[in-house]
C-alpha cells in the first residue's frame, strides 16, 4: 500500500515537473534593452538666396534670407546669424559677383559691397574695360536685355555722302560690334508722390580696349543703340566681327559706313 502511494506520489511530481518546464517555456522573450535616443542634430541659421542670383544683378531685399542648416555642414565661408546677425541689412544692395541658384549660401567672395569703391573693377575680367551705354530709348530690345547677355552695338548716323548727291536725308545703320557682354544694367527711377518714373535706363558692357574707343568714337557719329543676340549664338566661343559676317550666307544688302553691297551667296 504504501509503494502503491509512494508510485502515485512519484508520478505526480514528475506531472508537475512537466507541467511547469512546459508553462516555463511558453512565456514570452523578455522585451529587448531600450535604444538610447539619438541626440538632437544641431542647426544653424545661413543667409542664402531666395532666388537665382546672376553676375552683375543688385540684391534686393526679397532676393535673400536665413535658413536653418546642419551646423556640421555650414562651412567658414557660410554667413552665419549667430556671428553677422545683421548680415541681411549688409547684403541687401549689394552686386551678384559669381551668379548663384535659389538655395546657395551666400559667401563672402560671391558679392561686392556696392556702397564700397570698385565694385564693378571687381568683376571685370583682366584686360576688359566696362563702357556704360544710355538704353532708354534707343535699344531695340528694350527691357529684355539683362546681365550677362550677349549683344551687338549697332551705329546709327546721317549718311552725308547720299544726302549730298541726291539733296534728300538719309540715315544708315551699322554694327560697330558683335557678340559683346553685359555687366550691368541700371534704371533710374524718381519717385513722385505714389508714381514712380524711369529717368533713364544703362547697360554697362564688358569691351576690350579698342572696342572701347571704337564706341566712344561712335557716339560722336550718331545714335548707338543695343541688339539682344540669341542665347544659341552667343557666349566668348561664338564668331565675332567680320568672322561672324564670313559663317553666314548673306541674304541682304550690307551696308559698311555709306557703301552698298549685295549679297551674293556662296
Amino acid at each position: 500500500m504504501k509503494a502503491a502511494r509512494l508510485v502515485v506520489l512519484g508520478v505526480a511530481v514528475a506531472a508537475g515537473g512537466i507541467a511547469a518546464y512546459l508553462a516555463a517555456g511558453s512565456k514570452a522573450p523578455p522585451p529587448p534593452p531600450p535604444v538610447a535616443a539619438a541626440p538632437p542634430l544641431e542647426t544653424v541659421e545661413v543667409l542664402v538666396a531666395k532666388t537665382d542670383l546672376n553676375r552683375g544683378q543688385v540684391i534686393e531685399s526679397q532676393d535673400i534670407g536665413w535658413q536653418t542648416w546642419p551646423k556640421a555642414a555650414a562651412n567658414a565661408s557660410f554667413i552665419k546669424k549667430s556671428d553677422r546677425p545683421d548680415a541681411f541689412k549688409d547684403f541687401v544692395g549689394a552686386i551678384v559677383r559669381v551668379a548663384m541658384v535659389a538655395g546657395d549660401p551666400i559667401r563672402g567672395p560671391y558679392v561686392v559691397m556696392a556702397k564700397g569703391s570698385g565694385f564693378m573693377a571687381a568683376i571685370l575680367p583682366k584686360g576688359m574695360r566696362a563702357v556704360a551705354v544710355d538704353i532708354s530709348a534707343v535699344t531695340s530690345a528694350g527691357g529684355f536685355i539683362l546681365p550677362d547677355d550677349r549683344v551687338d552695338v549697332v551705329l546709327t548716323r546721317r549718311d552725308k555722302a547720299a544726302e549730298k548727291s541726291t539733296g534728300v536725308e538719309k540715315f544708315v545703320s551699322d554694327t560697330i560690334l558683335r557678340n559683346v557682354r553685359v555687366l550691368a544694367v541700371d534704371q533710374t527711377i524718381d519717385t513722385k508722390g505714389d508714381t514712380k518714373v524711369a529717368l533713364g535706363k544703362t547697360a554697362t558692357l564688358e569691351l576690350t580696349q579698342s572696342q572701347a574707343e571704337t564706341l566712344e568714337l561712335s557716339h560722336q557719329l550718331g545714335t548707338i543703340s543695343l541688339t539682344l543676340r540669341s542665347i544659341r549664338d552667343s557666349g566668348p566661343s561664338a564668331p565675332q566681327g567680320d568672322e561672324e559676317a564670313d559663317n553666314h550666307e548673306p541674304s541682304i544688302n550690307t551696308i559698311r559706313f555709306g557703301v552698298s553691297t549685295a549679297g551674293t551667296g556662296h
